[in-house]
């Protein structure tokens, strides 16, 4: 690893607003990172603080992590990981390729998974690489951006709080998928996991940069917003509101490893006689009014705590819930035509073509 100057570090004072940070670039998804924040709280504790370090700061052929939390995350709610998951990934990719692993990084930067690896690399005396491979939270396996440059997500490593464990070698991304989730559902509905393992220098291409630090500054700015946190999360993140309401119904439904439903969010104030409709797989997918996209995938579609500006991860929502729907522009990567085919609104059955949120409110 090269020698560089230490630079920021996760430590017990910006720890929560990383989890706050998380929540709104999750666009719903990732898990409630409540219980992430408390193991990584306890590591830290323990431990010390996890230095977090640019992509460019490691030798091209050091070995990361990507790794997290993979199922619906209404099961991940009451199914605690027990803590010793990130060492088994770690061991596992370890023997396989036969060198030490140089630095963990979150796959996803959203929910559980932004804060969970925080735990798995204070325990692992090693440092936290400032991005992720989504830039957001997707629920699919073949929803990371090296997929969209051809690089295989095998060997995968999957272990539950048994600390069972199953590496997987498939043929391509989309069997990773169908197996992995297979295999999750069977350990009943969650698991930990390490995907798309590589050296840095592979990374640099399909990496997105800066996500950690940036969830830290949004959970900042979020804690110091006082009685306006929208316009404070708006300085550090351009957002679209699509509306302000109250959640007058929620259907929620955990199958397959995945969480699906639907919302309806009535309008207040000046949306009043508006409404609202917000489905979701994991993720926050579409925001229907009259049957038409207000904003799709791959934009960031975040419901807000209306008094808090906290987000709201899916399986949180609740009836009478005071939100502001707002959208968040999609890192570019998943703009582009191989991204739009593995995220945008037909990956998910819809009959409609992307439009970015700013073009359609613009």
């Amino acid at each position: 690893m090269t020698a560089v100057e230490v630079g920021m570090q996760i430590d017990l004072d910006n720890l929560p607003a990383l989890s706050l940070g998380c929540t709104v670039f999750a666009g719903g998804g990732g898990g409630d990172p409540r219980i992430g924040e408390l193991m990584a709280m306890e590591a830290i504790h323990r431990l010390g603080p996890v230095e977090v370090l640019p992509l460019e700061a490691l030798d091209d052929d050091d070995l990361i992590m990507p790794c997290g939390m993979i199922g619906a995350p209404t099961v991940m709610v009451e199914k605690i990981p027990n803590g010793a998951e990130g060492r088994v990934i770690r061991e596992a990719y370890e023997g396989r390729f036969g060198r030490h692993v140089a630095a963990v990084m979150p796959f996803e930067m959203g929910g559980i998974n932004g804060v969970l690896p925080v735990a798995w690399a204070a325990y692992a005396g090693l440092p936290l690489l400032d991005a992720d491979f989504m830039g957001r939270a997707f629920p699919e396996l073949q929803m990371l951006t090296p997929h969209l440059y051809g690089m295989s997500g095998s060997p995968a490593v999957i272990t539950d709080e048994r600390l069972q464990t199953i590496v997987f070698n498939t043929r391509d991304n989309i069997w990773l998928e169908r197996l992995v989730r297979n295999c999750v559902a069977t350990l009943g509905g969650s698991a930990c996991g390490g995907l798309y393992p590589m050296t840095a220098g592979a990374a640099r291409r399909p990496a997105i940069t800066g996500t950690v630090t940036r969830a830290i500054r949004m959970g900042e700015a979020i804690r110091r917003g006082g009685e306006d946190p929208l316009s404070a999360i708006g300085q550090v993140a351009p957002l679209t509101r699509l509306g302000q309401g109250k959640v007058v119904d929620i259907e929620r439904r955990t199958s397959g490893g995945f969480v699906r439903g639907s919302a309806l969010v009535e309008g207040l104030a000046a949306d009043k006689g508006r409404l609202f409709r917000l489905e979701f797989q994991n993720e926050n997918l579409v925001v229907l009014e009259d049957g038409e996209p207000l904003a799709t995938v791959p934009d960031i579609i975040t419901l807000l705590d209306l008094h808090t500006g906290h987000g709201i991860v899916t399986e949180g929502i609740r009836y009478g819930q005071r939100i502001e729907i707002v959208a968040f522009p999609s890192p570019e990567v998943w703009t582009s035509p191989e991204g739009l085919s593995a995220v945008g609104p037909r990956a998910f059955g819809y009959d409609f073509d992307y439009v970015a949120v700013g073009v359609r409110h613009g």
